[in-house]
């Protein structure tokens, strides 16, 4: 396996990075890439006001979904103290990875200074050399000249990466541009909701005035890459569903974008949470690790953006349901479970009902989810069977 390995401080990480990551993919046939952000850089003092290093792991991560799937953050150099020496890194990750084929990867000016670096011989002798070429004032004798330099001396291998997609830009201009409030450009999309949630680099965003397409970056900002497409989805579905049976579009759109808020929380996190905001759980919910992100989220939209009643409470409920549900609980609930990317045996079905009435939409989805539970041998939240008792009661059939 080839497996590329990006470092930088990534403060913040921006769409430079991102184009120069992807060709450094295409070019070398990159089974994985690793982007790693150095805890204390050993060439440069990080200026105040800077993001944390656990900050700059986190936009990371977020910036890895914009590469492709094959790319994730990695904080190995966040476990360390002390300055980050790229050959202590590579000491590790040939450690974790002692079969597979390591690229190092660098932008020019610190290709063109590898030989100077702390241990450069070790450097050579672990990973490969990727070098991003810039064709936009690079001089190719410069380059190829350091190649050799490198071959010859430290027996290395050097590629030289030409990005045709090259994004001329630092991330100390990125950083001004935020505080004057603008980059939004120049950054990953969720990176940009990271970074005016968190309100880095000078940022000072009100979250408790946003407009649906003001939200959405930061809603994507709390998500693993592979769910925010699933995100998007029932934002479109509970639109859709509004448009068909009536609502406010607006909360709609709201509350599908918060209702994962959390989901991405372990179990220990969630716990931690119900008890900040002094949630009583009962004994599924204290065991159950999907229940509580509804819980968790709808604090979250609460607390956080000042969301209204009743995205509160359709967030609160789109995991169980319960008796008696709202219009917008009905529509999260069904939104969440019907998104374009959803793809499970009966979803087709379950589509077609839901748009010729609600009630018995939302009865069909309550009795699969009880029938796949049961049959999984998995314990049903009494809040699901409540829901679908109520239907039942009221006369809607299937």
């Amino acid at each position: 396996m080839k497996i590329g390995i990006y470092g930088g401080t990534f403060n913040p990480v921006h769409n430079g990075h991102i184009t120069a990551a992807r060709a450094a993919v295409k070019a070398l046939g990159l089974d994985k890439l690793l982007l790693l952000p150095a805890n204390v850089p050993p060439h440069k003092t990080l200026p105040e006001g800077s993001a944390s290093p656990e900050q700059r792991l986190e936009m990371a991560e977020l910036a890895a979904g914009a590469v492709g799937k094959l790319a994730q953050a990695d904080g190995i150099e966040l476990q360390r103290t002390g300055k980050s020496y790229t050959s202590d890194s590579l000491r590790l990750l040939r450690q974790q990875y002692p079969e597979d084929e390591l690229w190092l990867l660098m932008g020019s000016d610190m290709f063109l200074s590898l030989h100077r670096w702390h241990e450069p011989e070790v450097i050579c002798a672990l990973a490969h050399i990727g070098a991003f070429h810039r064709t936009d004032g690079d001089a190719d004798e410069g380059f190829a000249a350091q190649k050799q330099l490198l071959e010859q001396q430290f027996r290395a291998r050097v590629a030289i990466i030409d990005n045709e997609e090259i994004i001329p830009i630092s991330s100390t201009q990125v950083r001004q541009a935020l505080a004057k409030g603008e980059g939004e450009k120049l950054v990953p999309t969720a990176v940009w909701g990271y970074i005016r949630r968190c309100h880095l680099y000078g940022t000072a965003l009100d979250l408790t005035r946003l407009t649906p397409d003001e939200l959405r970056p930061i809603a994507m900002s709390y998500l693993k890459p592979k769910r925010m497409p699933h995100v998007l989805g029932t934002e479109q579905e509970a639109v859709r569903l509004t448009q068909r049976y009536g609502g406010d579009e607006q909360e709609a759109r709201i509350a599908a974008l918060l209702h994962d808020c959390t989901k991405k929380l372990d179990m220990a996190e969630q716990l931690a949470l119900c008890a900040a905001y002094g949630l009583t759980l009962d004994d599924l919910e204290q065991r159950a690790l999907k229940l509580l992100h509804a819980r968790t989220g709808a604090e979250i939209a609460r607390r956080t953006f000042a969301v209204s009643d009743g995205v509160y409470s359709a967030i609160r409920w789109h995991t169980t349901g319960h008796a008696n549900m709202t219009r917008l609980e009905k529509i999260l609930y069904l939104a969440d479970y019907i998104e374009p990317t959803r793809d499970f045996d009966g979803v087709d079905a379950l589509r077609k009902v839901v748009y010729e009435d609600l009630d018995r939409g939302l009865l069909m989805g309550l009795t699969m989810t009880i029938e796949e539970m049961e049959s999984e041998g998995r314990p049903v939240h009494h809040h699901t069977m409540d829901a679908k008792n109520y239907l039942i009661e009221k006369g809607v059939t299937l």
